[in-house]
C-alpha cells in the first residue's frame, strides 16, 4: 500500500439470507446504503447474499444468470450513486447445468471490476450429522483473482476468496505474493465449524500474509433449519481483530490504516523468505 495513503473505512454486512431473492435483495441494498452513509468506501456482503436454499430444484428455479441478476444491477446503481466499492461476497448464478458460487466486485463507477468463482467446494460430513456436498450442485472455480480498490486516488489490491477457501492457506499466500494487501473471505460458515475455527483462521490468514482480512458472514437460524455462525470480522495485518459481529444481521465497520501492511511485512518479511523445497519420497527421492 502507498506509504502516504490515508486511512479509510470498510464495512461487512452480516445477513440472514432466506429463500426469497427479492427480500434478500432489499436487505442487502439497505445494509450497503447504511454502511455507505456511515462512511464506508468499501462494503462487503456475505456468501449466498441473494439466495440461501438447500433444495437443488428450488435453487435452479430462483437463481439468475449474471447478465440478468437483479441484485447485481441494483448494486451497480448504488455503487455509482454512493461512489463506493461494493463487493457482493457471493451469489448463486446459473451456469448451464451447474451453479457458480460467484463473487462480484463493483467499482465506484458502477462497473464490474472482477468476478471470482469459489475454488474449494464444501464436501464434508460433520460430527453433528450435518452433511454437505457442494460439488453436486456447484461448479468449482479454477482461477485465483485479485480486484482493484481505488480510494482517495490510491489503488489497493483485494484478494478474492469465499468461505471454505479459508482452509487453504496456499491460495492466500499466492494472492499476497501478487500484491494483495486486503484479503477477503465472505462466508456462510456452519455454526459448528465457525465456533471452532472461524476467528483463528481469519487471524492466521492475516498474520501469515501481513494483510488485512475482511469477512462478511451469514448468521443465525435460517428458514431451512441450518445454523450459520455469523461473527463477520475485520482483522489487521498483525492479527488484531478490529471489529467483529455477533450472530444477528447488521453492519460492522472498521478503519483500515494502509501503513500497517508495509509495517507488518517489514517486521516479519515471510513473503520474501519463501523457498522451494523437495518432499522425501516424491519424484523417486
Amino acid at each position: 500500500m502507498p506509504d502516504n495513503a490515508a486511512s479509510f473505512t470498510v464495512a461487512c454486512l452480516q445477513m440472514r439470507s432466506t429463500r426469497d431473492p427479492a427480500a434478500n435483495r432489499e436487505a442487502a441494498l439497505a445494509g450497503i446504503r447504511e454502511a455507505a452513509d456511515a462512511g464506508a468506501v468499501y462494503v462487503q456482503t456475505p456468501e449466498m447474499t441473494s439466495l440461501l436454499v438447500r433444495d437443488r430444484k428450488e435453487l435452479f428455479a430462483k437463481a439468475s444468470d449474471q447478465a440478468h441478476d437483479p441484485l447485481i444491477a441494483a448494486a451497480r446503481e448504488l455503487a455509482r450513486e454512493k461512489r463506493i466499492t461494493v463487493h457482493l461476497g457471493s451469489l448463486p448464478l446459473r451456469e448451464g447445468e451447474r451453479i457458480a458460487n460467484r463473487a462480484i466486485v463493483i467499482d465506484r463507477e458502477g462497473e464490474i471490476a472482477a468476478t471470482y468463482d469459489k475454488i474449494h467446494l464444501f464436501d464434508v460430513d460433520l460430527p453433528n450429522g450435518e452433511s454437505w456436498r457442494e460439488s453436486a450442485t456447484y461448479a468449482g472455480g479454477h482461477r485465483a483473482v485479485t480486484a482493484p480498490l481505488v480510494v482517495g486516488g490510491h489503488a489497493y489490491t483485494l484478494g478474492l476468496t469465499i468461505c471454505y477457501d479459508l482452509r487453504f492457506p496456499y491460495l492466500y499466500r499466492a494472492l499476497a505474493e501478487v500484491g494483495a494487501e486486503i484479503l477477503t473471505a465472505p462466508a456462510c460458515f456452519t455454526r459448528q465449524t465457525g465456533e471452532a475455527h472461524w476467528q483463528v483462521l481469519q487471524r492466521a490468514r492475516a498474520i501469515e500474509n501481513g494483510a488485512f482480512v475482511i469477512a462478511a458472514a451469514q448468521g443465525g437460524t435460517h428458514e431451512d433449519g441450518r445454523q450459520t455462525w455469523g461473527h463477520s470480522i475485520i482483522v489487521d495485518p498483525w492479527g488484531r481483530v478490529l471489529a467483529e459481529a455477533g450472530s444477528e444481521p447488521g453492519v460492522v465497520l472498521a478503519t483500515v490504516n494502509p501503513a500497517l501492511v508495509a509495517q507488518a511485512r517489514a517486521q516479519i518479511p515471510s513473503l520474501r523468505h519463501t523457498r522451494l523445497f523437495s518432499l522425501p519420497g516424491a519424484n523417486g527421492d
